[in-house]
């Protein structure tokens, strides 16, 4: 049912997205370089209302609004625009990305691209799957024979932590690095064998939960940088396919962390 949900849900959004997107559009800066769009506030209207639709009782935690955040069980996890920057640019790498946390667990997770048409959904211990075709995380066991991707934080131009020393530190180390710009559809990608690991610091719950369920139900690994249990609110994400954790660690903790 939820699993449901959460589709219906990400394939409203996306309508909205594609509605939008290569037009004119208003934009407003929440940082330096943190941009937000009319598209992002009404791909999470048109989530949100659906969500309330189908389950009222729930609680909604969206990059964009502010919405209920108290006791119950059941939270929805939602970014309406995943790569805003590369909405806005006109580049068509960007998704919409939905978790649903159910007493502190996600359960379930789904990350849209609709320009691609491609729908990554995971649900707790059933397996992820790209539509409809099950994923499975790449065998690549050495890093310097591995593609990884990363992202750099919104405040990397007034801080040491911004992820520079590690993106030079892997680029020497691995096959190649790449930074496409939208941190759920990197984790969907590491699901599905497109990149053999993934990390990134200073995320929201909305960039991670979703994408890091994939990875999981894919048969991937997921942690902090040192290699501890992933927390979707806390400041570093690493995933592979698990064959290459252990020196994607041992690179990620000779540089700065958050």
């Amino acid at each position: 049912m939820w699993r449901e949900i959460a589709i219906a849900a990400a394939r409203a959004g996306g309508a909205v997205l594609m509605d939008k997107f290569g037009t004119r559009l208003r934009v407003t800066h929440k940082g330096a370089v943190d941009l937000v769009t009319e598209a992002d506030e009404a791909a999470e209207a048109a989530i949100v209302s659906l969500l309330r639709q189908h389950c009222p009782e729930h609680d909604i935690l969206a990059e964009e609004g502010d919405y209920s955040r108290g006791s119950r069980s059941h939270c929805w996890i939602i970014d309406p625009l995943d790569g805003t920057t590369n909405y806005a640019h006109g580049f068509p790498w960007f998704a919409v990305s939905i978790g649903l946390e159910i007493d502190g667990e996600v359960r379930v997770g789904v990350v849209y691209n609709p320009c691609n048409n491609e729908l990554f959904v995971a649900e707790k211990g059933q397996g992820a799957f790209l539509n409809q075709r099950r994923l499975q995380v790449s065998t690549v066991a050495r890093l310097d024979q591995s593609l990884l991707a990363t992202g750099f934080p919104y405040d990397r131009k007034q801080t040491t932590a911004n992820n520079y020393d590690h993106f030079v530190a892997f680029q020497q180390s691995a096959q190649a690095c790449r930074r496409p710009g939208a941190a759920s559809l990197d984790l969907a990608c590491v699901a599905a064998g497109r990149f053999d690991g993934y990390w990134e610091m200073k995320l929201k719950p909305w960039d991670v939960a979703a994408g890091q369920l994939l990875v999981t139900e894919a048969g991937g690994v997921v942690s902090h940088f040192d290699g501890g249990p992933l927390d979707i609110y806390s400041r570093e994400t690493l995933a592979s396919n698990g064959q290459i954790h252990a020196a994607m660690i041992s690179v990620l903790l000779q540089g700065v962390r958050p």
